[in-house]
């Protein structure tokens, strides 16, 4: 099992999280770079180097990049700046040798006339050739809608270069999905996952709420998960992601302690 983490996650400035990493012998990382000194119109050509040897003198793997622009791809009078910012993100992850970009598409729509829905099969088509000609797959994280929406979606672009990036907590949180059942759902499209737990709580004034949960103690059946994308034929990364609590680093230890325990029991 190869096991990473986001290093924005440790609250610490960006390299100090890289290091972070390697020193808890995670076996890579995926971080943001749509934003500070990793945003790629801040990186040089002469920076994207640097960066790329630092982690590699760590003996991490860049598994990913963050892509997220917090946007989506649905808003009519943003889409062409995500796009085109988008297309930075795919150029930086080729002089970093990565072939991963993850984001947020947006909440894919029930209702194929939706204006939504019509903006994202218009727009991303372009990202996703954009990024498949140079060897990089924009995988759109899960969450927002069920598994078999967003494979809906998925199937009817059929870009070869649009995968998901599977975050099992999401589909529980946000859309009481099931996220065993969610892996074979897209098991076409998988090229990355995240570790992360949690549970959805009860609507309050309408709005939805949940709240993420340390690995295990969550509703993601983290066995059965873990069983379901070995059988589909899964060997990525399982990177942590840890967005709350007062201390991050305790967590994500936790976490990969648990990943790595796991794995051995299952022998996946």
């Amino acid at each position: 099992m190869k096991i990473g983490v986001i290093p924005d996650c440790f609250r610490i400035p960006i390299k100090e999280g890289i290091k972070k990493a390697a020193e808890l012998k995670m076996d890579g990382i995926q971080p943001y770079v749509t934003r500070g000194e990793l945003d790629p119109k801040n990186l040089t050509r002469t920076g994207r180097d640097d960066l790329k040897s630092f982690v590699e003198k760590l003996g991490l793997t860049i598994s990913a990049l963050v892509g997220d622009f917090g946007i989506g791809f649905a808003n009519p009078e943003k889409v062409d700046f995500v796009v085109g910012r988008t297309k930075e993100v795919v150029d930086l992850a080729v002089d970093l040798g990565v072939n991963v970009v993850t984001t947020h598409i947006g909440t894919v729509p029930d209702d194929e006339n939706n204006p939504a829905w019509k903006i994202m099969v218009s727009s991303l088509p372009e990202v996703g050739t954009y990024a498949y000609n140079k060897g990089v797959f924009l995988a759109t994280e899960t969450g927002p809608e069920k598994a078999v929406l967003l494979k809906k979606l998925l199937d009817a672009i059929a870009n070869p270069g649009l995968k998901v990036n599977y975050d099992p907590a999401n589909l529980v949180m946000v859309v009481g999905d099931d996220p065993v059942r969610g892996v074979y759902t897209l098991k076409d499209y998988i090229v990355h996952t995240h570790a992360k737990d949690g549970i959805k709580l009860p609507e309050e004034n309408g709005q939805k709420r949940w709240k993420e949960m340390p690995l295990g103690e969550g509703g993601v059946d983290f066995p059965e998960y873990l069983k379901a994308l070995k059988e589909i034929g899964y060997n990525g990364f399982y990177t942590i992601e840890r967005e709350v609590g007062d201390k991050p680093e305790v967590d994500i230890i936790k976490a990969r302690d648990f990943l790595r325990n796991l794995s051995k029991k299952l022998k996946v």
